[in-house]
């Protein structure tokens, strides 16, 4: 018998740990309109987040100029690595959350909360510590110029010593979304962004009194923004009793049991895994696009702006897809999940042509904005724009059918299909028909892996078994029976 135990509630019970919580009931209610109001409010974390960091590639790049700029990508590709792992998971511990209140057992949800915070936060101090010891030796690793290895070393320094307070920040929103709140994390988003931009030239040319500290400043204020929201949003849970909070004796939860720990590195590393093989693939294609010269890396930069906002609305609704699942799981409520993931194709699908239609109708005004008029790399961006943009209509379908089952503890599969289409499809199709086609066959080679790696996404959902997987909160079983030495908590069910 599995040492892995569920332990249940029953659905209509309330909960007397829950009082005063505010939180959003997924298992109930009209699905189309809960899952746009939910989404909506992550699509502005989203966008607000963006925004950030353009705003302050611009102090950057205006105060202290090219040299600044190269070192703060140098630095946020190191950071990107880093959120890999917390991704995975915070997801992990967003969809126990989830599945735990669609039961209605506040008490387990607080369990994977607990576990996720003691896990990642021990391990982003660990990292911190040592990137500041070892960031010359990264830097290093990474061939950065060694122009530019002085400013990279003092910005990523810095923002090493934020990365605790900027992973307890997104591990707080997740599990606030997997409760069913994503206002709330929304709040603190946009306070952290109004900080860091408002900071940034502050500290960088010494405004007010404060030292000049040059790139250095930016990073100072990074980490000044992110503490103030990590821990006013910590203040908040706990004034409003949010479900997520831990007192007294649930503060052992940060010390999570060892099947609980299993549980999440288990599920959590396949999923921060898919946004590695991501980067890696996007990588690969940079460097493929670089042998046709400065124009057209120039121009696929530019359309990589663009469409990290063009896939904004289908992620949004990903993570609104993963939660009322996740909840409707843990409730057994299975016809809603179903109706759901309808409900996330179609708004997904609507929202991206909406956002596809309106770049390329739109791109020569946007693009203006990174190139000259008389730029070479002006029509070959808005060609790319015309080939490729259209595959994140059918990316973001994809994004929801991963999301309904990494909701129920299906995590290998969509990891596998992912690398398909990365690698054997998308990056075979480029280098096979390069000699055909030129700089097109990079081109069309993203419609093509995001068409398979749809297709893979369908059989899957429709034959694959993920709705027979079952993923748990392990029981504290010693902490469940002092509370009754009489009986357990609740009854025990083996899960398999």
């Amino acid at each position: 018998m599995s040492d892995v135990v569920e332990r249940t509630a029953p659905p209509s019970a309330p909960s007397s740990n829950a009082r005063g919580a505010k939180q959003r009931d997924l298992t109930t209610g009209p699905i189309a309109t809960t899952l746009l109001a939910f989404a909506l409010p992550t699509l502005g974390s989203n966008i607000l987040q963006s925004l950030n960091g353009s705003i302050n590639t611009i102090w950057v790049g205006r105060f202290l100029g090219e040299g600044a700029v190269a070192a703060t990508a140098n630095a946020n590709t190191i950071m990107f690595l880093m959120f890999a792992a917390v991704f995975g998971f915070g997801m992990a511990a967003t969809i126990l959350i989830g599945q735990s209140m669609g039961r209605r057992d506040v008490e387990a949800a607080r369990r994977a909360f607990g576990a996720s915070i003691g896990l990642v936060m021990g391990g982003a101090v660990v990292i911190a510590v040592l990137g500041w010891i070892f960031a010359p030796d990264i830097l290093t690793s990474l061939a950065t110029p060694p122009s530019v290895q002085p400013l990279a070393l003092a910005y990523l320094r810095v923002i090493f010593l934020g990365l605790p307070a900027t992973m307890l920040l997104v591990l707080l929103g997740m599990a606030l979304r997997g409760v069913g709140d994503s206002v709330t994390p929304l709040w603190f988003t946009a306070l952290s962004v109004l900080l860091d931009s408002g900071l940034n030239p502050v500290f960088i040319r010494g405004w007010f009194g404060m030292p000049e500290m040059g790139i250095a400043g930016s990073a100072v204020a990074t980490l000044i923004s992110v503490h103030v929201a990590a821990l006013g949003l910590l203040a908040y849970i706990y004034r409003r009793d949010l479900p997520i909070r831990l007192r007294g004796a649930e503060l052992a939860y940060l010390m999570p049991s060892a099947a609980l720990a299993r549980t999440i590195l288990l599920k959590g590393l396949p999923m921060g895994a898919q946004m590695l093989v991501v980067s890696v693939a996007a990588l690969t294609m940079t460097g493929l696009v670089n042998r046709y010269g400065v124009d057209t890396t120039a121009a696929y930069g530019i359309s990589m702006q663009l469409w990290g906002y063009i896939q904004m609305p289908a992620l949004a609704v990903g993570a609104a897809v993963s939660s009322m699942v996740a909840q409707n799981i843990g409730a057994g409520q299975w016809a809603r999940v179903d109706r759901i993931t309808v409900a996330g194709l179609v708004f997904s699908a609507l929202l991206t042509t909406t956002m596809v239609i309106a770049i390329i109708a739109f791109d020569r005004p946007v693009m203006l904005l990174f190139l000259g008029g008389e730029s070479a790399a002006l029509p070959i961006a808005r060609h790319i724009q015309v080939l490729a943009s259209w595959n994140f209509i059918v990316f973001g379908m994809t994004m929801v059918l991963f999301s309904t089952v990494r909701a129920n503890g299906a995590v290998w599969a969509p990891l596998t299909m992912l690398f398909i289409a990365m690698y054997p499809v998308r990056l075979g199709f480029a280098l096979a028909f390069q000699p055909t086609l030129g700089a097109d066959a990079l081109w069309w080679s993203f419609p093509l892996g995001s068409v398979a790696n749809f297709a893979m996404a369908v059989i899957y959902y429709r034959y694959g078994g993920w709705r027979k997987q079952r993923l748990v909160v392990p029981a504290d079983e010693a902490h469940d029976q002092s509370q009754n030495p009489a009986e357990p908590g609740g009854r025990l069910h083996p899960a398999g």
